[in-house]
């Protein structure tokens, strides 16, 4: 019998904030024992370092706007196919669980609340899913309100949002019989980081180390100090949730565990997301299935997990072998096609290009607005955009990201 498939995306888990991956600050025991019988891909990036535009690429394997999210509100377009659609056909049970964040929404009304939270998705716009139960939007990260194939009208659940969810999907998914392609979608780590995280205490943020490119001066070093000590609160206690959820489910299941973006928290002296820097773009991706673990350091888009995820379910692709990206730069496409207008978020839209050493990204205007040399200069301290002797270069990786738009972005 085919092998059950296991989902687990966050939100604003940023590839560096993982024990495994080396963060000192980061309590996460459950995400180092997957990591430890994981393919590991390093150098996994978001497509779009914003939710809604990065969540229909996943579950497309399209990239927006031509999955039809150009803007921040844009709903998926009805009648979209997804990776339920995808997996039905294999003859899979499908079932969603937790933050779809892809309905219609009232741009008015409160992001934080109930007014977003209660909103109700009808069974027409929730992506093809045979089982479907989670909430629209609201950044309740305790309480959250749930509706769907089992709750007509949406009910408040007591407790740690991650937690009720992460219940929830396991006590669905023990009754079903195999094999079952499920998706758990939880907002934590997601702000507000002040939210309580299911008893774990935050630290005192004078004890937490920051990375190398959050200015000393200027703000940003004490507004970092103060957000992260909420933020790796709230990633240890989703740790723990993800921890019950894998307990309670076959041994067998094969499991990809990621995030649709992370924050910037200080670097460069931004916050929150939507910039095309690595504290933004790059999140954690681990992937449990057939061979030995490892690390994939590779250039790696999650626009490729419905192919990543056929792989698991034994159609091409060989999970086993480093994934080739099909771009002649060995790149990977990332881009925010509109401007979100929250606070901190980024002000331009732009397209880039992410190899496994270099990273170009152009402005709105097609013009080259920053260059990293990312083998010299993880931390992106220095903009070589200007630099004469990196022009022919720039002029390459220009060309090859306009000629790629097609394959790189439009899977």
């Amino acid at each position: 019998m085919p092998a059950n498939i296991l989902w687990i995306v966050t939100t604003q888990w940023r590839a560096q904030a993982c024990g495994y991956s080396g963060d000192a600050n980061a309590r996460t025991p459950c995400l180092d024992a997957l990591a430890a019988q994981s393919v590991s891909f390093t150098q996994a990036v978001t497509p779009h370092p914003f939710g809604p535009f990065a969540r229909a690429a996943m579950l497309t394997g399209v990239a927006s706007p031509q999955n039809g999210i150009r803007d921040y509100y844009d709903p998926l377009p009805a009648g979209s196919r997804t990776i339920a659609h995808e997996m039905r056909d294999r003859s899979y049970w499908t079932a969603f669980f937790g933050k779809w964040h892809l309905h219609s929404r009232d741009s008015r009304a409160n992001l934080t609340g109930e007014d977003h939270a209660r909103i109700v998705v009808p069974p027409d716009r929730r992506g093809g899913f045979d089982f479907w139960e989670g909430f629209e939007s609201g950044f309740l990260l305790n309480d959250p309100w749930l509706h769907g194939s089992r709750l007509p009208q949406p009910v408040r659940f007591d407790g740690y949002q991650s937690d009720v969810v992460c219940e929830r999907a396991s006590e669905a998914l023990r009754e079903r019989g195999g094999p079952w392609f499920a998706v758990v979608s939880l907002e934590a780590p997601h702000p507000p980081y002040s939210a309580p995280a299911a008893g774990i205490r935050p630290r005192d943020p004078a004890t937490l180390s920051l990375r190398g490119n959050v200015p000393a001066s200027g703000g940003a070093a004490e507004r970092a100090r103060v957000e992260l000590a909420g933020y790796y609160a709230h990633i240890e206690a989703t740790d723990r949730s993800i921890g019950r959820l894998l307990a309670g489910l076959p041994q067998d299941t094969r499991v990809v565990l990621t995030s649709v973006h992370g924050d910037m928290h200080g670097s460069h002296g931004l916050f929150r997301k939507g910039w095309p820097h690595e504290e933004s773009i790059r999140v954690p991706l681990l992937v449990r299935g057939p061979g030995i673990p490892r690390r994939d350091d590779g250039p790696f888009s999650l626009l490729d997990l419905p192919r990543l995820t056929a792989a698991l379910a034994g159609g091409p692709g060989d999970l086993g072998a480093p994934w080739k990206t099909e771009n002649g730069d060995g790149g990977v496409g990332i881009s925010m096609p509109s401007v979100v207008r929250l606070p901190d978020q980024c002000d331009r839209a732009w397209t880039g290009l992410r190899t496994g050493a270099r990273k170009l990204v152009l402005g709105g205007d097609g013009a080259p607005w920053l260059f990293y040399d990312l083998e010299e200069d993880p931390l992106e301290m220095s903009n070589l955009v200007g630099d004469r002797s990196r022009a022919g270069e720039i002029a390459r990786l220009s060309r090859s990201l306009r000629a790629a738009a097609g394959a790189v972005f439009t899977r």
